[in-house]
């Protein structure tokens, strides 16, 4: 089991006994903007997904870390590495805490720090990247934190509320590599 240790969180995999965590994160309406979601899952199916989260980065193409912060408490949020292209040495990234009373608490600056640190250390990863609403600024914040720099605007790339929004794609080269 994979466990990233910060100064006030951990990382960890995800457990059987995340079931219900999940299942609320994929079914709240409020997260599917910055998820790409747009239909609720079941418990069913999120049961499958967990029972195939053991899969090697390499052969799922992704890894999802539950964000927590202590031993004794459930995950609080998520953060994935997605789009995971070892040929080219890149994957994307997301990152999403459940409860408002969680955010700006500097967990998601810590979770963040502690994937970087592992994507180029431990997977040798020669870039990252996120695809951020060009509204969404306290992501955009969180991300030029850690040296991400915009590279490009998508036009009209996602629609809310019947209107379209830009998306912006940031990216962080390892410079080590």
């Amino acid at each position: 089991m994979i466990t990233l240790k910060g100064e006030n969180i951990y990382l960890r995999a995800l457990e059987p006994n995340d079931l219900e965590f999940v299942y609320a994160m994929e079914n709240d309406e409020n997260i599917w903007e910055v998820s790409n979601t747009q239909t609720p899952y079941s418990r069913f199916l999120v049961r499958q997904y967990l029972e195939n989260a053991q899969q090697d980065i390499y052969e799922a193409k992704q890894l999802r870390l539950a964000i927590c912060q202590d031993q004794d408490f459930p995950a609080i949020g998520l953060i994935d590495l997605f789009e995971f292209d070892p040929k080219n040495n890149r994957a994307g990234v997301g990152i999403v805490i459940k409860s408002g009373e969680n955010r700006n608490q500097k967990i998601g600056s810590e979770a963040l720090e502690l994937l970087i640190k592992y994507s180029f250390h431990n997977l040798n990863l020669h870039q990252l990247y996120a695809n951020i609403a060009v509204g969404n600024v306290p992501s955009i914040a969180l991300f030029t934190k850690f040296g991400f720099e915009k590279i490009g605007i998508k036009k009209d790339w996602i629609l809310l509320n019947n209107r379209y929004h830009d998306e912006a794609i940031f990216q962080l080269i390892n410079k080590q590599i």
